[in-house]
């Protein structure tokens, strides 16, 4: 069987596959010679004596997403005759071509496995020359395949359900540090289900995480996820000049001074690139991006900078604390490794919040989001969302948001947005007719069962002092005509 390798985050498409099986190893071989002679070019060829293996084979190029073009099998095998084996693999590949290859005694079986089996073609041994009887043959059925066949997403893939805490820490990380992904969700397409029970793994088993290379991780780390996708998370020194603790702005651009100065230079981050600024999905008031950046290519321009110049960038990986010995800084880090450095720089920035309203905790990740829930946004769509705050981050939330969600509502517990956010924003808001901004207000709660379903929003404790002395009443936000009442699976971006 073929060997396949990944050498970096995203590996380039495989070439689809051409799968030849026949018991005899003499015609095997020679069957093989002359596919490679015509079609290695286009196609990957994978061969096998055993049908068994076949199936095997087949199971795997499914899991890994890729394309199937062509089995072709010999009818009389002792483990499994070919009119099964190609019946089977209408299970993983429904639009492969399958031919079978077969004697002029077995003509009979054969013409009727192309209605009973819904085969392609049938080939009489011997098939020589090529050029006049296997060739043309094969050639139409390819025109054919070709015409049907839409090359799919070829990269790791994650199957999971879409208001799952751990599934949407995976989707978060694989975003901000840009790797390209497909989710599946358990919950709404066959195609996941189907590579569940293939697995045999229960439903709370998931997430599911399936890369190129045929490896499937069950419920993985995060570290367990980046070391398949070679993410470096080891230092390849033990001794530096300076290490930076914190990869947002500040710790990039002291990477980048660092590693332009010659000093060996040392970036670690728990998570990814860019920090809360990697989280924006729109940044415009930055010096050199007049049309504007997202916080995510903003921050892959600065690691791509500083690795130029000579920085190491470890991530995921912490630093669980460090101590002084003689004149260095001695870290440890979460793996346990230790590595020490001249000059230490904390770059560590901040954390959100978090908000004490009822339940909050317990929907955080299934509906409940912290930063910009740019990971969630295109799950959003005819959807209501509530963002809570009303700074820059708030609105450039809200903006990107208003793209999929058919209404966005942004809370804020001041009168209007003019204290907290920029002018630009706030124009940009007022002028965007999906976008309601909910003043002198709090979330007070969220209910539901595995996920979401409802929000209440109370009025603010200030306005409450100045009105009346008794509680504030809970209240839901209006429904608004035209627009899709969502209410029960309502995001809420902190």
């Amino acid at each position: 069987m073929e060997k396949t390798s990944t050498s970096a985050t995203t590996a380039a498409p495989r070439r689809p596959t051409l799968l030849v099986v026949d018991d005899d190893e003499s015609v095997l071989r020679t069957l093989t010679a002359d596919l490679r002679r015509r079609y290695s070019r286009e196609f990957r060829l994978l061969s096998t004596s055993s049908p068994r293996e076949a199936e095997q084979m087949l199971s795997t190029l499914h899991q890994r997403g890729d394309h199937l073009a062509l089995l072709l099998s010999d009818q009389r095998m002792p483990e499994l005759d070919g009119v099964s084996l190609l019946s089977r693999s209408r299970e993983w590949f429904p639009q492969a071509k399958r031919v079978l290859l077969t004697a002029y005694s077995d003509t009979d079986a054969a013409i009727r496995a192309i209605n009973d089996a819904q085969l392609d073609h049938y080939l009489l041994k011997p098939w020589d020359p090529p050029e006049e009887r296997l060739y043309p043959v094969l050639e139409g059925l390819f025109e054919d395949w070709r015409a049907q066949h839409k090359p799919g997403f070829g990269g790791p893939r994650l199957v999971g359900f879409q208001w799952s805490p751990r599934t949407h820490a995976i989707k978060d990380f694989l975003a901000a540090n840009l790797v390209p992904y497909r989710f599946m969700d358990v919950e709404a397409e066959a195609e996941a289900k189907a590579l569940v029970e293939r697995q045999g793994v229960e439903l709370s088993a998931l997430p599911l995480m399936f890369f190129e290379d045929g490896n499937v991780l069950q419920n993985p780390e995060l570290t367990q996820v980046a070391e398949h996708l070679r993410l470096p998370s080891k230092a390849s020194e033990s001794l530096y000049d300076v290490v930076i603790v914190g990869a947002g702005p500040a710790g990039l651009a002291a990477a980048v001074y660092g590693a332009s100065e010659g000093l060996r230079t040392l970036l670690i981050d728990r998570r990814a690139a860019g920090g809360q600024a990697g989280t924006s999905s729109r940044i415009e008031n930055y010096l050199g991006f007049p049309s504007g950046v997202s916080g995510a290519e903003l921050s892959q321009r600065a690691i791509t900078q500083a690795r130029r110049l000579g920085a190491e960038f470890l991530a995921p990986q912490q630093v669980r604390g460090f101590r002084l010995k003689d004149s260095y800084k001695l870290l440890t880090l979460g793996d346990g490794e230790e590595i020490s450095t001249r000059a230490l720089i904390l770059a560590t920035g901040m954390e959100y919040r978090i908000l004490e309203f009822e339940n909050a905790e317990r929907f955080s990740g299934a509906g409940v989001y912290y930063g910009s829930a740019a990971t969630e946004a295109p799950a959003c769509r005819q959807q209501e969302v509530v963002v809570v705050g009303g700074g820059n981050s708030a609105g450039q939330a809200a903006m990107h948001l208003a793209k999929f969600a058919c209404r966005v509502y942004i809370v804020i517990r001041k009168p209007d947005l003019s204290a907290t956010m920029s002018r630009y924003l706030i124009d940009q808001i007022a002028a965007t007719p999906n976008i309601e901004v909910v003043s002198e207000h709090v979330v007070g709660s969220v209910d539901g069962d595995h996920r979401l379903r409802s929000r209440r929003a109370s009025s603010s404790p200030s306005r409450c002092m100045s009105s009346s002395a008794t509680a504030p009443r809970p209240i839901g936000f209006p429904k608004r005509s035209g627009a899709t009442n969502a209410a029960s699976s309502s995001p809420v971006a902190t």
